[in-house]
């Protein structure tokens, strides 16, 4: 229904004043036909429902890869700037993104929900590392845990049992 309203809407031109649609429309839309900085586009993108499109969806992939190269993010390291611009789509960075990234992806990453098997891999890479702002896990303390409530199902064995009682 939004692509097909997406059509209807865009049948004479792209039209100037995106932000009275639905931001789920532009989930169907390129960065380039948004009237407007792309930085600004994608603040956008990330408060529609990124369940319109399926995980799996080539389009969530396609908007990943253009936000990346709006941001002009070097090669797989994310800020924590450019990561708030991403929104939900940090949800999408593969584990070449989240290792290169440190630790500045993590508070992000905890509102995903599910996690793709690379993914949570990368994700306990990066925390076993200690080399992040929460330090190694025999350092964490309840608050810590609180701050990572929603890494802690991928955390694994290996890092609970380094977690002091």
């Amino acid at each position: 229904q939004l692509s097909c309203l997406l059509r209807m809407v865009t049948l004479h031109g792209i039209p100037q004043d995106w932000d009275t649609y639905p931001q789920d429309l532009l989930l169907f839309l390129s960065p380039s036909d948004y009237a407007g900085n792309c930085s600004q586009f994608f603040i956008n993108v990330g408060k529609a429902n990124k369940d319109v499109l399926p995980r799996e969806d080539p389009q969530r992939q396609q908007l990943l890869l253009e936000a990346l190269e709006c941001l002009g993010v070097p090669g797989t390291q994310i800020n924590h700037t450019s990561a708030e611009i991403l929104g939900w789509l940090v949800c999408e960075l593969d584990g070449d993104y989240i290792r290169g990234s440190g630790g500045s992806l993590l508070k992000d990453l905890s509102q995903c929900g599910s996690f793709l098997p690379e993914q949570e891999e990368a994700i306990r890479d990066v925390l076993s590392s200690g080399n992040t702002t929460f330090g190694p896990p025999s350092a964490w303390s309840a608050f810590t845990l609180s701050e990572l409530s929603g890494l802690v199902p991928v955390l694994g064995p290996s890092i609970l049992q380094q977690i002091p009682k």
